[in-house]
């Protein structure tokens, strides 16, 4: 399957080779053209023994991170087996995969299993089980494969869920992986703040029914227990589907009664979509979440905010206990009434034992014939604008063209294109102009959001600077640094 954003890899928890690619490609693939690319490499990641206690699925992917960094899966497949694969349920074997864009791979993806014929059915997709039964033997690798790995793979890792530790990736980058036995000595070496100020669970990368599930016991032993959050605590919905159904079994009342709050279905915190109260102040603080990124500036426009990716399970935990260095395994916390409680391991079911319910899943299908719908947009509208052509080439080499910005390290979409209040432009392109390449460190003064005019020798912002040259008829040239283009939506932030 080929889909145009990052997240497109999820579909691997089914079984699928799905790759992100840019809206060019995906057109081609429309219009019924090859999409090409070249010949992958293969990474077999040998999953061994079975999850227990507060490991989960997102530890995979968070130990896999620590392991092959944002850039060892790139220009790979990388493929999960073993009896360890077979043992995680649908939806954890699509977190591993929608996390695999973190460490740079083309996709990640696992056979067809028995967990993936109960997905497809509690979701009501009973023929599709059907057609995958019937060729099942064609939807995972021969037994010789998984036998012998390294005959085939040109890099195999094995890990022991058995073994698996709870995981803490970052600050400012998905791989730098530190199991919650290490954080406090970390924490300390390094000198982040251990004060949790938020702890955020859901979106596209955690929000299924046994995150959920496994969450809200947490939540539920937190009030038995007398226990009150020490951070802000919300989550966030991946979809209706989910919502609807939590809300039914009573989750989302019992995240109320813990006093978090419950957003609405979106992207939300993860692309720095909520109102996050004091960001503006750029102080130096941690919040830990269970999404995919934890790029500077990402989760809140404040480039000193410390963001933490963990399981939903462990979010939970420390954001009951306010502390960073909070080992759940291990540590006590004080209640109401002064006594020294732990917090058992979490649990929850996989599938919803009364089956998904939905009332409006919100999805509009398009009209049957689109050939006479017509796009209106406003000529005022800040939102839409409906693109004009680009000028024709001259046909001529570009010379004398201007540096615009040499970008410093890292350079993310992010940097290039920061979300947040922005996206409300992202239908227009000459507002959403406004915000490109702002958050990315000048090399030549090690600033953000300024460069120099080499017309008038005057230092302003990026989109200022570049509006200066377009107007003179100057063309511009940006140079990226290391890994430039992480991330997601790489073509919006080309454009």
């Amino acid at each position: 399957m080929i889909g145009t954003d990052s997240h497109t890899v999820n579909a691997g928890g089914l079984g699928m080779v799905a790759i992100g690619v840019g809206g060019a490609d995906a057109m081609d693939v429309m219009a019924g053209m090859a999409w090409e690319l070249k010949f992958p490499k293969l990474i077999g990641i040998k999953l061994t023994g079975k999850l227990n206690g507060w490991a989960s699925a997102k530890d995979v992917i968070l130990k896999v991170a620590g392991i092959l960094t944002v850039k060892g899966g790139t220009g790979c497949i990388v493929e999960y087996f073993g009896e360890g694969a077979e043992s995680l349920s649908c939806t954890g074997k699509g977190t591993i995969c929608n996390m695999g864009a973190e460490i740079g791979a083309t996709t990640s993806t696992f056979g067809y299993d028995d967990s993936m014929e109960r997905y497809l059915r509690s979701t009501g997709r009973d023929e599709v089980a059907d057609l995958a039964n019937n060729i099942r033997q064609h939807l995972t690798g021969d037994a010789d494969v998984y036998a012998n790995p390294e005959k085939y793979f040109d890099q195999v890792i094995e890990i022991n869920l058995t073994e698996l530790e709870p995981h803490l990736n970052g600050p400012f980058t998905p791989d730098l992986a530190t199991p919650v036995s290490k954080m406090k000595e970390e924490a300390a070496k390094n000198n982040w703040p251990t004060k949790v100020e938020v702890g955020l669970i859901g979106s596209c990368t955690n929000s299924s029914y046994e995150d959920i599930a496994r969450s809200a016991s947490l939540a539920s032993q937190a009030i038995s227990k007398g226990l009150k959050p020490k951070a802000d605590f919300s989550i966030t919905p991946g979809s209706e589907l989910v919502r609807y159904t939590i809300e039914r079994d009573g989750f989302i009342d019992t995240f109320n009664k813990l006093g978090a709050t419950v957003y609405a279905n979106a992207c939300g915190p993860c692309i720095g979509m909520w109102a996050r109260t004091g960001a503006e102040k750029k102080e130096k603080n941690t919040i830990v979440h269970s999404f995919n990124r934890n790029f500077q500036s990402r989760n809140d426009g404040n480039p000193n905010t410390l963001a933490f990716v963990a399981s939903p399970e462990l979010t939970t935990a420390l954001a009951i206990a306010g502390d960073l260095t909070f080992n759940p395994l291990t540590d006590t916390l004080v209640n109401e009434k002064g006594e020294h409680v732990k917090l058992d391991p979490p649990s929850g079911d996989e599938l919803p034992s009364r089956g998904f319910d939905v009332k409006d899943a919100g999805y509009q299908a398009p009209a049957a014939d689109g050939s006479s719908v017509q796009v209106n947009v406003a000529n005022d509208s800040e939102r839409l604008q409906l693109l004009a052509p680009f000028g024709d080439w001259d046909g001529n080499n570009i010379t004398n063209a201007r540096v615009l910005i040499k970008a410093k390290g890292k350079c993310t979409t992010d940097h290039i294109s920061m979300a947040g209040p922005w996206l409300r432009y992202r239908g227009h392109l000459d507002n959403i102009a406004n915000n490109t390449l702002i958050g990315a460190t000048n090399f030549f003064n090690g600033e953000q959001n300024k460069v120099k005019n080499q017309i008038t020798g005057e230092y302003d912002e990026v989109p200022k600077v570049q509006r200066a040259y377009k107007a003179a008829g100057v063309p511009t040239i940006v140079v990226g640094d290391q890994n430039y283009g992480e991330g997601s939506s790489r073509e919006q932030t080309a454009m």
